[in-house]
C-alpha cells in the first residue's frame, strides 16, 4: 500500500506541476483535473469561484459529515518563472538524485499531491471524523483565495477542529508566523523645468523622502520592545521593493510610485507601521510637496493585509501535529500563510508541510523525495488518529 501511495503521489504531482498556475492565470484546468480525480473516487467536492469566474478554490471531504475533523489546506497558484534560469522545463516534473524538480514542487503542490494521493487510504481507514482537503488560489498575491471556502465551515460543511496548512516547513510544526500587509503609494507632483524648482513639485524627491522614512521606521522596529526571539529576525520589518517615476533628468517629476510591505509579529498591528508612515506624510512630506503649488498629493492604498498566526488558542492543533510528527517543540516562521484566516474564522491552525522554504520561488525549485514520503507518513498517522 505504501509503495502504491508513493507512486500515486508522484503521478499526481507530475500532473499538478504541468498546469501553469502562475497567479495571474486561471487555475480552472487544474481544478477540473482534481475534481475529476475526486469524482472517480466518489469523494464529494465543492467549488468556490472568484468573482471573475476564472479561478476557484476546491473543497473536498472524505469521511463522515460530522464536526471535529481536520482540514488539509494548500494553494494551487505558483510564482512566475519569467526571468529565471532553469536547467529544464519548470512545468515538467523531473526526478534527479532524490529531488523532485518543478515550479510549485515545494511551494506547494507537493503537499496537495500527497493529500490527493491519500484519498483512497482515507476512504478505507474507517474515519470517525472527516478529513477535508482545501486547495485555494491567489495565495502568492493576495492570500484571499481561501476565504470563501473557509466560510463554508460550520455552515454547508461541518466545522473542523484543526487546520493543517502544508506550506514548506521540512515537516516541522509551526504554531506562529508573521503577518504581511502590502501597499502602493503614489506621489503626484507638478511638472516644471528643473532649473526653476519653485514652479513645480518633484514627486520623485518627495517619494524618496517617504521611502527614507520607511527605512528609518524599519530600523526603529529593530530596537523596539516588541521583540520575539522565536522569530528570525525577532522584530517586525518594513521593506520597499519597487519604485519608479519621472520622465527625464531635467523635468520635475509628475509621478513617483512605490510598493512596500510590513511584516508584523503576532500582536503588532499593521497600523503600528501605517500610522507612522501616514503621520510623516501629513506632517512633513505633503507640506514639502505643496510648498510652491497646490494640487499635488500622496495617496497610499493597502493591497493585502494577511493576519499573523498567533500561538495560543491553536495549541490543540499544535499538540496534534507534534504528536503525529514525533516532535517535542513548535517553531515560528517569518513568512505569512493562509493560517491566519483560519484562526480568524475560529478554526485552530498550524503550518506543517514538506520541503524547505529556502527552495521556494527559486529557479530549479525542488522537493526532496524523502520529504514527500515524510508527508505521506504524517497523513497516514493523521488518518489513524481520526479513526479513534
Amino acid at each position: 500500500m505504501s509503495a502504491d501511495i508513493e507512486a500515486s503521489a508522484r503521478t499526481i504531482l507530475r500532473r499538478l506541476i504541468a498546469f501553469d498556475t502562475v497567479s495571474d492565470r486561471s487555475n480552472l484546468p487544474l481544478v477540473d483535473y482534481v475534481e475529476s480525480y475526486l469524482h472517480a473516487l466518489g469523494a464529494p467536492s465543492w467549488r468556490a469561484p472568484n468573482a471573475a469566474g476564472d479561478k476557484a478554490a476546491l473543497l473536498a471531504t472524505v469521511g463522515p459529515m460530522v464536526e471535529g475533523g481536520v482540514v488539509l489546506s494548500g494553494h494551487t497558484d505558483v510564482v512566475p518563472v519569467a526571468g529565471q534560469i532553469w536547467s529544464g522545463d519548470p512545468f515538467a516534473l523531473r526526478e534527479i538524485d532524490g529531488r523532485l524538480y518543478g515550479r510549485g514542487a515545494c511551494d506547494m503542490k507537493g503537499f496537495g499531491a500527497a493529500a490527493l494521493a491519500m484519498v483512497p487510504f482515507f476512504q478505507a481507514a474507517g474515519l470517525k471524523r472527516p478529513i477535508h482537503i482545501l486547495l485555494s488560489y491567489d495565495e502568492e498575491t493576495s492570500c484571499l483565495g481561501s476565504l470563501d471556502a473557509i466560510a463554508r465551515f460550520g455552515r454547508e460543511t461541518p466545522r473542523p477542529d484543526v487546520a493543517i496548512i502544508g506550506e514548506p516547513t521540512m515537516m516541522a510544526v509551526a504554531d506562529a508566523h508573521k503577518g504581511v500587509a502590502t501597499f502602493h503609494t503614489l506621489v503626484t507632483g507638478f511638472e516644471a523645468h528643473s532649473a526653476k524648482p519653485a514652479l513645480g513639485a518633484n514627486a520623485v524627491a518627495i517619494g524618496c523622502d517617504i521611502v527614507s522614512e520607511i527605512g528609518r521606521l524599519a530600523r526603529a522596529f529593530e530596537t523596539s520592545e516588541k521583540l520575539d526571539p522565536r522569530f528570525d529576525p525577532p522584530y517586525s520589518t518594513l521593506h520597499v521593493g519597487m519604485i519608479h517615476g519621472g520622465t527625464a533628468r531635467n523635468i520635475l517629476a509628475r509621478e513617483c510610485a512605490f510598493h512596500w510591505e510590513f511584516r508584523g509579529l503576532p500582536g503588532v498591528a499593521t497600523a503600528a507601521a501605517t500610522g507612522r508612515v501616514q503621520a510623516y506624510v501629513d506632517q512633513v512630506a505633503l507640506p514639502r510637496l505643496t510648498r510652491f503649488v497646490s494640487g499635488p498629493s500622496v495617496k497610499t492604498v493597502m493591497e493585502v493585509d494577511v493576519p499573523a498566526l498567533a500561538a495560543g488558542d491553536n495549541q490543540r492543533a499544535a499538540r496534534l501535529a507534534l504528536r503525529l510528527t514525533g516532535s517535542d517543540r513548535a517553531i515560528a516562521m517569518p513568512f505569512a500563510t493562509e493560517a491566519g484566516h483560519f484562526q480568524r474564522a475560529g478554526v485552530p491552525p498550524i503550518v506543517c508541510g514538506p520541503g524547505s522554504i529556502e527552495q521556494a520561488h527559486k529557479p530549479d525549485e525542488f522537493l526532496a523525495a524523502s520529504q514527500l514520503s515524510a508527508c505521506l507518513a504524517f497523513m497516514r498517522a493523521l488518518a489513524d488518529e481520526l479513526t479513534r
